[in-house]
């Protein structure tokens, strides 16, 4: 006789563990280093000065930082995209027959995460270009794409937003990210039994909610200090930037990489006064 049982899949033999690695990657490193980034953007409040020391510190691991981003950043985010995914496949939204604030907040969390991940996509892509060739960004920089440059940080951040078509992107992405975040804490502490009874929740509920508020004021900072400069403001920053690099490189605190500066612009022609005036130019 021949066992007609359906094989389980992967994903529902190991659930338990696969749910709690997905929470758990939510908070840590991909959370930590949402606030940590939010935070530093919010600093171009403060000056340019501010926010590029920020990134030169940020940049200091050198040859290291690929893998730092690798490992503790692009792989941790796309395992938790992927079961994300997957659970709001499989998951069933009762919020239609139940209207109850739980069922909305589940719901939401789903919507939040999809919108966050559309988010990071363009992000990703708007900023850093996904990829480092230089044949490749040079391929997409005439589009606007992979223009951010890490040792002209704000100035490069704020020509970048001197539009009208990524700030209500981003506005959009970062509070989605925000509440995804929020949020997913206080159902993480649900998946590893911190807060079971109705009176926990209602004490982690108030927790979660301050902590996204914060969020959201520091989010929504780093968001103005990115689209309230304006070109003009985006010259001066580079300036400031450019003292800054070549004292770090003179002191040797700064690496010597063209490679992750903004290119100069080209110099304009000289114009030869005396020929506009109807006088023969000076032969040399």
């Amino acid at each position: 006789m021949t066992d007609s049982t359906p094989e389980t899949s992967f994903f529902l033999r190991h659930e338990f563990a696969i749910r709690r690695l997905h929470s758990l990657t939510g908070i840590i490193p991909l959370g930590l280093y949402m606030v940590v980034h939010l935070t530093t953007n919010a600093s171009l409040l403060n000056g340019s000065e501010t926010f590029q020391r920020a990134v030169f510190l940020i940049h200091s691991p050198g040859m290291l930082l690929p893998l730092i981003e690798w490992f503790a950043i692009l792989l941790p985010l796309i395992f938790h995209a992927a079961i994300g995914v997957w659970i709001a496949k499989t998951g069933k939204s009762n919020t239609g027959r139940y209207g109850f604030v739980s069922n909305r907040r589940y719901k939401w969390q789903r919507w939040t995460g999809v919108i966050a991940l559309f988010y990071l996509f363009l992000h990703v892509l708007h900023l850093h270009g996904w990829f480092h060739a230089e044949f490749w960004r040079s391929a997409i920089a005439p589009l606007g794409l992979g223009v951010f440059s890490p040792y002209n940080a704000g100035s490069s951040l704020v020509l970048a937003m001197n539009n009208y078509i990524w700030p209500p992107i981003y506005l959009v992405g970062v509070l989605a990210c925000v509440y995804h975040l929020a949020n997913g804490l206080w159902t993480s502490g649900i998946t590893w039994g911190l807060w079971i009874s109705p009176a926990a929740q209602q004490r982690a509920t108030k927790v979660c909610v301050a902590f996204g508020l914060v969020l959201a004021v520091i989010s929504v900072s780093a968001w103005w200090a990115a689209v309230s400069p304006t070109a003009a403001d985006a010259i001066e920053m580079r300036e400031v930037e450019d003292r800054m690099y070549d004292a770090g490189v003179e002191a040797g605190t700064v690496p010597e990489m063209p490679e992750k500066r903004s290119p100069r612009p080209e110099p304009e022609p000289a114009v030869d006064v005396t020929a506009d005036a109807g006088e023969p130019a000076s032969q040399s």
